[in-house]
Order: C-alpha cells, then sequence, then structure tokens
C-alpha cells in the first residue's frame, strides 16, 4: 500500500515521510475530510486503528457479518456512500494504525504491526469521534458489566448477539437504537432501565418545537415504540448497583424511594458519549467545559481550526453532533485545508456555503436531545465512597475525596496522591468523573479544576517500537522534553 506521501530529509539526516493532508479517524468525519481534500489534489492519507474504514457509528461497513440489511438500520448502510466516494478520491488508507504523538509541528508518530514511524503532513484533521461517558456505579468492574458501546462493537464486527439475560441501564439515543438491533437480530433483553429524570423532560420542553421538525423525532420514536413493544422498560431509575461475586448476577436499582432488583447475566450500562479528548489535548489545543454536554470541547473557529496552526478537529471530537453533522464537519475542515493550501481550488468540493446548511440541517434539534439526555449528576459523580473511579489504579471516590481534603486542588495534582489518570488508558475512563468529583469537592466549576495535563505518548508504546524509529530530532523533540 502506498504511503500517499513524499519524503523531506530533517535536520539530523534521516527521511521523514509528508503528505499534505493527515487524516486521523475514519469515521464520518474523517472519510468525508480525506475524500474532500483528495479530490482537490491534496496528497491525503487517512489513519484508523481499526482495519477497515467507517469508525464505531459504521464499523465493518464494507464487511458486515449481517446479510439482512434491516438488522442494523438504514441509517447505518448510509456509510457505504461515505466509503465508496472516499475509494474514488484517491486518498491512501492505512488500517491497523495507532497514532500515539502528535506536536504542533505536526509530525506525527504512529505504530503498525509492531513498527513506528513519524509523519509529517502540512495540515492535520483530527477525527477521533467520541468515547462513551465514563458510568461510575457500585460493581461496574464486574466481569459481565460492559459498556453499551463495546457490545455494539461486536455485534457490528463479529454478528455476535448476547444469548443469556440481558440488561440494559443508562439513558441516550445509543440505548434505543442498540436494542432495536439486538431485537432484530434475535436476540432478546429481559428489560431496560432508563435513568432519564423527569425534570430533564420538563427542563427539555422548551425545545420541543425545534427537535420535532428535525430528522432524529420520528426515528427516535419509531425506534422506541420498536423497543417497548418487545422489552420491559422501567422509568425514571435514579441509583444503580451492579451485584455478583465472579460476575455480574444481578442489578439492585431503586425507582422514588422504591428499592428493587433484577437477575442478570450480562449488564450494558451506557450514559451518552462524549468527545475523544487525548489527542487533541497532547497536541496543545485549548479545551473548554460545555455546560450543555457537561464535557471538555475543544476551541475552534467556525471551520473547525484550532488556535495549533495547521490543526483542526472535524466530527464528534469537535462536540457531539451525530454522524450525518460529524460529515459534514469534516466537509467544513476539508474546504478550509483546501482554502488555504490550494487557494482557487474550492470548487473541487461543494461550495462553502451549501456544507454549512447541511450542517445546519444536520444539528437540528440537537439542543433537544443534549437537555433530556444530560446524565443526572449522581450518575456522573460517585454519592458513595467505595465506587472505584479509576479502574487502572483502582482509586475509590472516597480516597479522591479525601485526597482534595488533604491538599490536591486538581487531576494533575492528584497524581502525586493517587496515580489517578496514570494507567494504560491515561484518563479515558476517568477523567471527567475525577475532574466532575473535585469540581464538587471544592465547590468550583470544572473549568477551574481542568483536566489531566496529558503527555505523549497517549496509548501505550512498545520501547521495541520506539527503539527501531530512525531518530528525526525535530519529530521526537515533544516525546523527549515529556
Amino acid at each position: 500500500m502506498s504511503s500517499g506521501g513524499s519524503s523531506e530529509m530533517s535536520e539530523g539526516g534521516s527521511s521523514v515521510e509528508t503528505v499534505d493532508i493527515l487524516v486521523i479517524g475514519a469515521g464520518p468525519a474523517g472519510l468525508a475530510a480525506a475524500a474532500s481534500t483528495a479530490s482537490a489534489g491534496l496528497k491525503t492519507l487517512l489513519v484508523d486503528e481499526n482495519p477497515s474504514p467507517g469508525g464505531q457509528i459504521y464499523r465493518a461497513i464494507t464487511r458486515s457479518p449481517f446479510r439482512d440489511a434491516t438488522v442494523l438500520g438504514a441509517d447505518y448502510w448510509d456509510g457505504r456512500r461515505l466509503v465508496e466516494d472516499f475509494e474514488a478520491s484517491g486518498a491512501t488508507f492505512l488500517g491497523e494504525t495507532q497514532v500515539w504523538s502528535l506536536d504542533a509541528t505536526r509530525h506525527v508518530g504512529m505504530s503498525r504491526q509492531g513498527r513506528s514511524r513519524f509523519v509529517r503532513a502540512e495540515r492535520i484533521i483530527l477525527a477521533t469521534g467520541a468515547q462513551e461517558r465514563p458510568f461510575p456505579i457500585p460493581g461496574w468492574t464486574l466481569p459481565g458489566v460492559m459498556s453499551v458501546g463495546a457490545a455494539q462493537t461486536l455485534l457490528k464486527s463479529s454478528g455476535m448477539v448476547p444469548d443469556k439475560r440481558v440488561v440494559i441501564a443508562g439513558q441516550g439515543p445509543l440505548i434505543w437504537l442498540f436494542a432495536a438491533q439486538i431485537l432484530r437480530a434475535g436476540g432478546k433483553i429481559e428489560a431496560i432501565l432508563d435513568t432519564t429524570p423527569r425534570s430533564s423532560y420538563l427542563a427539555a420542553l422548551p425545545l420541543l418545537p425545534q427537535f420535532v421538525g428535525s430528522r432524529y423525532a420520528l426515528k427516535g420514536a419509531r425506534l422506541m415504540r420498536e423497543v417497548a413493544r418487545q422489552t420491559r422498560i422501567v422509568r425514571f431509575v435514579n441509583a444503580l448497583r451492579a451485584e455478583g461475586e465472579d460476575r455480574v448476577s444481578g442489578l439492585s436499582y431503586r425507582v422514588g424511594r422504591t428499592e428493587r432488583r433484577i437477575e442478570a447475566d450480562l449488564l450494558l450500562l451506557h450514559q451518552g458519549v462524549v468527545p475523544h479528548v487525548n489527542l487533541a489535548m497532547a497536541a496543545g489545543i485549548a479545551h473548554r467545559w460545555n455546560e450543555q454536554q457537561a464535557c471538555f470541547a475543544p476551541v475552534l473557529d467556525p471551520f473547525g481550526q484550532s488556535g495549533v496552526e495547521g490543526i483542526a478537529i472535524a466530527g464528534d471530537g469537535a462536540g457531539i453532533g451525530g454522524a450525518e453533522a460529524a460529515a459534514e464537519r469534516g466537509r467544513l475542515a476539508a474546504w478550509a485545508a483546501i482554502k488555504a493550501m490550494r487557494p482557487g481550488v474550492e470548487d473541487k468540493v461543494p461550495p462553502v456555503e451549501e456544507i454549512l446548511k447541511a450542517l445546519a440541517r444536520a444539528e437540528k434539534g440537537r439542543a433537544f436531545l443534549d437537555r433530556l439526555f444530560l446524565p443526572p449528576k449522581a450518575f456522573r459523580v460517585p454519592p458513595d465512597d467505595e465506587t472505584l473511579v479509576c479502574r487502572c489504579e483502582e482509586v475509590t471516590a472516597g480516597a479522591l475525596r479525601q485526597a482534595v481534603k488533604t491538599g490536591a486542588t486538581g487531576p494533575n495534582q492528584l497524581k502525586a496522591y493517587l496515580r489517578c489518570g496514570m494507567g494504560p488508558c491515561q484518563g479515558r475512563l476517568c477523567g471527567l468523573t475525577v475532574t466532575e468529583t473535585i469540581a464538587a469537592e471544592r465547590g468550583a466549576s470544572p473549568d477551574d479544576v481542568g483536566y489531566y495535563r496529558l503527555r505523549m505518548p497517549v496509548k501505550p508504546l512498545s520501547l521495541g517500537e520506539l527503539a527501531a524509529i530512525e531518530p528525526d530530532p525535530r519529530a521526537i523533540s515533544a516525546v523527549v522534553r515529556e
């Protein structure tokens, strides 16, 4: 497979591969961005950790195990058009590639099949997408407890349908989509425990007129009716506890003041998604707390450009908006890159006015969903002291609060007390919980508390991979400084 670029000689004399555009992440935003820049004549390289393009939303779109197209739904198969446009564009795809370093000089460290190298790009579009929000409840580390996103990955990539007692708990659109997919595939769900509080329905009511006119409304209503006809739905759940010895065996939950229990062999948790920020933060891109989505999001201009020259962010990594909005944000970031690098050839892609109108249509109704499905604070900050917050280092909420009382003022100071965020996941599973817990304990805002100071490498990297790289002083300077 070609590299999609050429080589330049660095200060140390080693050869560094170069491309015009490097797009990181092959979901809807990355596919749309790479197809646009390559169609305009820019040498474009698209990299992703998965073996084939599609991202999480369109995972395994080119090799789906399902012959029945109705199982995953019509929206899933819309991804075929994005992949076809990308393949026809002349861009290069590099799958099974892990990006572990990105600095302000736009040198990117990446590994593939046990070998690492550096690539330098004139412009970079980060399309790393979203990750599931942490859902720390008592017992969430028991075997048999998974996230809905992880279970959906198994369904899409391998056609795996759970055949035991399945309970889904949490809130958000993905719960209803995944439940419908499981039921269409012949699976069974014992119950869905919906944690959306009554207060959220009231708070979202003023935004309902805008939502009714959006593409989400009818599809969402149909999905919920489809699932409710076949599955027991328990609404207004305000407390959860996974139970079991060697693995999960059941779930205790509360509705109002009434305690209940349900047996389960597989518990799937989900309370929405948030931008995947690790690589962007490590590159020095500024982030701010987004109150509407209760997460950190990058500070960008209207075209997705960050404060770090030559690096843009597109898709859900720029703020949660869904697959259709992600693709339009990818095209918008690509348009800006084309205009900067090849003035006069913007006619190779849709006009920016057309992209902006399509983005506005795709984002219509998002404010209603954000307000309705904002997780209650009790599910974002564990109220009890025993619940694990940092799974990698086995740090409880109580230990975290005690460290704050002792003097830890933020996530980075906390590392000296408890090693929170220093495990293999680099804070992906605990970062938001840590920030919000410290903020609650101090009576401060999440913005004041801040997030982990992320360093390269942002993903685990073996010494063998690192040692095998031909040294390039400019490319490795950021890693050495850390």
